[in-house]
């Protein structure tokens, strides 16, 4: 059987320890914090100790050996390792935030060093590892969301391109996982209407305010003849995730409608997820 290698890697305050969780909740054999250079040590003797699936967390704690990780990654592939990389992001203030709350040491602390400007050298540092895999900004998520959309990921099929269609709205932040960003906003909005505010896009009564209107026709096929259009290109650059952002003012109504409708249509063709990150 095919050794799978489950890679988490990203900022610290992220996220890592939950979606390590929820790896080995799974049945996967976990690791947190390994250097880099141990890696090849560790696969050889938990390949012959009978573990097929492993998840190990490798960020800045391990030193520079992190940079490292690119290289190991693609010797892995060659040898036929199943390899899947999960880069968990959150923007600075929120960072900054988590760990003010909670009083924890960042691992690049210092006394010549803020709090701000470890996690900004602590990007740098990762800045090459982060397009490697599917990355998730979690600025907004809470555990459980974060934890479902972990599951969501090891259900999918490696070898093909994962289409994902996520919401979100614009006055929370664009979300810095995203590869392609289309605004709506310029859309009517069922938040005016007092019967509709509560209401979601997946909701029959916001469905039927927005499919009949000229503009969410016009934007739907728009957005939809652009992905179809670039698509084979990224399928040919070998990427395994393709984040189509999708946002409206709250992230609550137009933006919910067109990802569930643009997830529905690609999905005949693609492997697609659709998540909303302001409904979670």
């Amino acid at each position: 059987m095919t050794l799978q290698l489950f890679v988490i890697s990203g900022l610290s305050g992220s996220g890592k320890s939950v979606a390590l969780k929820v790896l080995e909740d799974s049945g996967y054999y976990c690791v947190d914090n390994l250097p880099t250079e141990l890696l090849p040590a560790l696969l050889g003797n938990l390949k012959h100790s009978g573990h097929d699936r492993v998840a190990v967390s490798v960020d800045v704690r391990s030193g520079n050996s992190v940079q490292q990780l690119p290289q190991h990654i693609e010797l892995f592939r060659a040898q036929g390792i199943d390899v899947r990389l999960l880069f968990l992001d959150a923007n600075q203030d929120e960072l900054v935030k988590r760990f003010s709350e909670t009083r924890r040491r960042h691992p690049l602390s210092s006394d010549t060093l803020t709090l701000p400007e470890c996690v900004r050298q602590e990007r740098e540092l990762l800045a090459d590892i982060g397009h490697l895999g599917h990355r998730i900004d979690t600025s907004e998520l809470n555990p459980n969301a974060l934890r479902a959309w972990v599951k969501d990921m090891i259900q999918l099929d490696r070898a093909r391109l994962t289409l994902l269609f996520q919401s979100f709205g614009f006055k929370h932040g664009i979300p810095l996982d995203a590869d392609l960003v289309f605004d709506v906003r310029c859309l009517p909005n069922p938040h005016y209407n007092p019967e509709l505010r509560p209401l979601t896009g997946r909701d029959a009564p916001v469905i039927d305010f927005l499919a009949p209107l000229p503009g969410v026709q016009k934007m739907y096929a728009d957005i939809r003849r652009f992905v179809e259009e670039w698509l084979p290109c990224f399928i040919a650059d070998n990427r395994s995730y393709l984040t189509v952002a999708v946002g409206c003012t709250g992230g609550q109504h137009r933006s919910v409608y067109l990802s569930e409708r643009l997830g529905r249509h690609f999905a005949t063709q693609q492997q697609v997820l659709v998540r909303h990150r302001e409904l979670n």
